[in-house]
Formats: structure tokens, sequence, C-alpha cells
């Protein structure tokens, strides 16, 4: 069965969270690129998520959620934590040393299609046809996007092909956090516990990164590079993520993932402004059709979470 319309009540009630969290995370891609240069990539995410996990504790205390984790739940907020906060934005930060932050949000868009098939695979979520069409269409489009990427930098096709890599391993990463918030498990913890462990987890394991591969902490003593961070631990983290799972749980995931369809036209409009991207018919046409074909997937009539 298809879902029914919105009411004007939950209209009303996501239309604001829906607004920021799209606006939010379709800019923190070019403020990413702006943290990378002097601070190696861990170390800034080490950081980003060091800041964010302080601001959900206090959260969690304002609103009166549990400051302790069960001993049951604690290797499955460990995995939680290391997936979203370590793998996936390491992976992401690195990405974009290699290709524009709009290119990546792009790639970032097809997030719904692993989360689709780790659904079907451990939580008995269906796949539909329409669901399955969009994808490849999606898909089509980005390979038609990347086939110009390969053509047309200035760093050389190995650039290109190492950011797709990092881009996809972020995307597979982030998959596993997503499907993870659909089990039982992740039910019975109370969200702001969960992001604030979840965030404090992923801290601790990029710190310990950072230091094996690149030595003691590294800080650019520069007035845009803190100000981005705080940007990005605040308002993209410690914000953007429970604003987004308030969405989900109030009009459902697969209206909830409609910011992945907007999110990379913001990042690439600010790409374009800002990071001097240069559009071709190959590059917009290959944009259109993964766009519409993510919009194709959403509408299924059994989107999966």
């Amino acid at each position: 069965m298809s879902e029914t319309p919105l009411s004007p009540a939950q209209r009303a009630r996501v239309v604001i969270p829906f607004l920021l969290v799209t606006l939010i995370w379709g800019s923190t891609w070019l403020v990413i690129t702006d943290q990378l240069g002097v601070v190696p990539a861990s170390w800034s995410v080490t950081y980003r998520f060091t800041v964010a996990s302080i601001a959900m504790f206090a959260y969690a205390a304002w609103v009166g959620a549990p400051l302790r984790i069960e001993r049951q739940s604690i290797a499955f907020v460990v995995i939680f934590g290391v997936s979203q906060f370590m793998l996936n934005f390491n992976f992401v930060y690195r990405a974009e040393q290699h290709v524009t932050s709009g290119l990546v949000a792009l790639v970032f868009a097809l997030l719904i299609v692993p989360n689709a098939v780790l659904g079907r695979i451990f939580l008995g979520q269906r796949l539909s046809g329409a669901f399955m069409a969009g994808s490849a269409i999606a898909i089509a489009g980005l390979a038609l996007l990347f086939s110009h990427e390969l053509e047309t930098a200035h760093a050389g096709p190995a650039a290109v092909l190492t950011g797709i890599a990092f881009t996809v391993a972020g995307v597979l990463s982030a998959s596993i956090a997503n499907v993870m918030q659909g089990s039982r498990r992740a039910h019975g913890i109370a969200l702001p516990t969960m992001m604030a462990w979840g965030m404090a987890v992923g801290a601790l394991a990029d710190g310990a990164y950072a230091w094996a591969t690149m030595g003691p902490p590294v800080v650019e003593m520069r007035l845009g590079y803190f100000a981005g961070l705080l940007y990005l631990g605040l308002f993209a983290s410690a914000i953007a993520f429970p604003l987004y799972f308030g969405i989900v749980r109030a009009i459902g995931p697969a209206r909830a993932a409609y910011t992945s369809v907007l999110i990379p036209v913001i990042a690439m409009a600010l790409s374009t402004l800002f990071e001097a991207y240069i559009w071709s018919w190959e590059a917009a046409l290959g944009c259109a059709l993964a766009l519409a074909g993510l919009v194709v997937a959403l509408s299924a009539r059994r989107p999966a979470r």
C-alpha cells in the first residue's frame, strides 16, 4: 500500500527541521574542503566529533535522557560510532582532497541504494521494481558524470578514481550505521544517548587512528578553521543529526530521505560558486539523471528505510 498524504499538522511539524537539515548538510561539503590542508583530515574529524559529543551529552542531560549505556548495548553503540563517525567521515574528508565537494555530495545521495540492499538482507525489507529502476537511472547518471570528470580532471584520472573510491567507502560505512538504526536494539536506546556515546566512540577512534598514522595533534591557528570546526561539530552534527532522526520518526524514513535529493543540489550550486566547478552537457545530464533516478527510487510504493 502507498503511504497516505501528510496531514497539515505533520507538515507543520517537519517543514522547518526538514529545511534546516537540508541547508546545513548541503553546505557542510564546502566547509569540509576548507578544513583540509594544514591539519590532517583524521585530526579534523577527531576535533569535529569531540565538539559534537560534548554538545550531545549536554543535550542529553538537558532533556533528561539516560547518560549511561546498558551493558548489552555497548558493542552495538561501538559499531555504530565507528562506522558512522569514524570510517564514514574519514573517507569523506579524504575524498574531498581529490574531487570537488559537490561531486562527493552527489555520490553520497546514493546512500539509499546500499541502505535498501542491507535493509533487505538484515531487516527483511522488500525492494520494489520502481526502486530498482530508479537506482539504475541514478547510477547511470553518476557513470556519465564521472566519465566526464575522468576526461577533464586537472589532477588526472587517478585522482578522480581515488576520490570516487573514498566516497563509495564512506557511503557503505554510513549505510551500515543507517541500517543499524532500523533494528530493535536501536529503538531500545534513547536517541540522544546513542548519539552522544556514538560520537564519543567515533572521536576516540578518530584520535587513535590520527595519532597512529599522522603523529601528534595538529591545529591550524586560523579563525576560519575554528569557525568551520564549530559549524561542523555543532550545527552539522549535534543539531542536524537529532533533527533528521526526528523527521524520520514523524513522517517515516522514505519521505525523510528526500533530503538526499535536495542536499546535492545545494552542494553542487555552492561548488559552482566557490570551487569554480565548470559544467558541461555531460556533467549536467549526469547530475540530472542521478537526481531523477533518486526521485523515482524514493517514490516507490514500498521504499526502503
